[in-house]
């Protein structure tokens, strides 16, 4: 029997033979994502970011056989073509889109002050960024009569109200709607959109915003999640992914996969 876009290959990996992409994928879930794809089968993954040294280095201790990396600024239409192209071209499909990156609000603004600069800044990476990387990873699934699997980055802030980061906030719902109308759209054509949605989580980017270590991002971060004895990590989050990418989850579609350990709002 043929292999099927979700089913489990021969050597029992549930990615074998499949070409991703990864947006984000330099760092943080991008990167744990990433390992983890290869690790499952995935006959390539593609990475993209904005941050070149560690693109490289990621690529470079996956094995250049199995990762690549690629400049992408994921706000510029123009380089999410040339992404998703130079993928086709280079590795004959595209199977799985991992709509990774996104950015944080350069300040705790609430709607009374918010810097609209700021506000579109972060919509043109969190939005319109992630609507762009649906578009053309399913074009190039269409293209190709590829029963791909899209997956975007959300957050437990997509449901919820937040007491500040109005922008932030306000993106994440956009992410769910996106994927919300993008799963309907494309169901005939056999392609899958779902979102991963995790709490917060210490990633080298939250930390860096902070100006805080890893260990204490998450000590931070702790009151954010009823159950206790654990600490969110990029890894929980890409097994989340991972699953949604899979053929585990190949009935799936259109729905928010929350990874939040009981979220506690504030």
């Amino acid at each position: 029997m043929p292999e099927t876009a979700n089913s489990v290959g021969s050597s029992g990996h549930k990615l074998a033979g499949k070409v991703a992409i990864v947006t984000g994928g330099a760092s943080g879930i991008g990167e744990a994502a990433a390992r983890l794809f290869v690790e499952q089968g995935a006959s390539m993954v593609v990475i993209a970011d904005i941050q070149d040294d560690l693109g490289n280095q990621v690529a470079a201790s996956i094995g250049f056989h199995r990762c690549t990396y690629v400049h992408c600024d994921v706000a510029n239409e123009d380089q999410i073509k040339i992404l998703v192209n130079t993928t086709v071209n280079s590795h004959g499909k595209v199977d799985i889109m991992f709509s990774n990156a996104g950015i944080l609000s350069p300040s705790d603004q609430t709607v009374l002050d918010l810097d609209i600069s700021q506000f579109d800044r972060l919509f043109a990476v969190n939005a319109r960024g992630m609507a762009l990387c649906v578009k053309h990873a399913a074009r190039a699934m269409m293209e190709g009569r590829v029963r791909g699997s899209i997956v975007c980055t959300g957050s437990v802030a997509a449901t919820h109200g937040t007491p500040r980061r109005v922008d932030y906030t306000m993106s994440k719902h956009a992410v769910l709607g996106l994927v919300r109308a993008a799963s309907l759209q494309l169901a005939a054509h056999g392609i899958r959109v779902n979102c991963v949605s995790p709490n917060a989580l210490a990633t080298p980017l939250t930390c860096a915003s902070f100006g805080l270590e890893t260990e204490d991002m998450q000590m931070l971060y702790a009151h954010n999640a009823r159950l206790k004895g654990m600490v969110l990590t990029p890894k929980h989050v890409a097994d989340a992914v991972l699953f949604l990418v899979s053929g585990d989850s190949e009935f799936v579609t259109g729905h928010d996969l929350v990874v939040d350990g009981s979220y506690i709002g504030g």
